[in-house]
């Protein structure tokens, strides 16, 4: 992986080069990237407040399968179907509120502050700024298959 631009805002990959190799996928935010290893743990750099360091959640992230990003935060999907967030809290970097909920994830989606995900039954769940669909519990009950 090479990375140019602005340093602070993910331009400079430089701290992290060693570690970029059998990259498999790359998702960014305003200021950062993430970067899925083959062996599906991830690297991250970039501006911190934008997911550009997943320190507090690094032992967490591990048999990623996909990893999807607001303008502000990441989120990855595991193996086991749980999902793992990081990045500017309000922006949905923090998915704490709903963790209990994200079990058994098909998909993720984001907005430019929020994330969206489908559990495998149907049923839909969201965190994140609510001014950008960060709480659909207004229309929980009519989200389902």
């Amino acid at each position: 992986v090479v990375s140019w631009g602005d340093p602070n805002l993910g331009g400079d990959c430089s701290a992290v080069q060693e570690q970029l190799k059998n990259v498999r996928q790359i998702q960014n935010t305003c200021g950062a990237f993430a970067a899925i290893l083959a062996d599906g743990s991830v690297v991250t750099w970039g501006n911190p407040g934008f997911g550009g360091d997943c320190s507090a959640v690094q032992n967490q992230l591990k048999n990623i399968q996909q990893v999807q990003a607001t303008g502000y935060a990441f989120a990855a999907i595991l193996a086991d179907g749980s999902v793992v967030s990081w990045g500017e809290r309000g922006n949905g970097g923090d998915c704490s509120a709903i963790q209990d909920k994200l079990m058994n994830v098909q998909k993720i989606q984001a907005t430019g502050q929020a994330f969206a995900v489908i559990v495998t039954n149907g049923s839909v769940f969201a965190w994140g700024d609510r001014d950008w669909g960060g709480d659909c519990s207004a229309v929980q009950d009519q989200l389902k298959n």
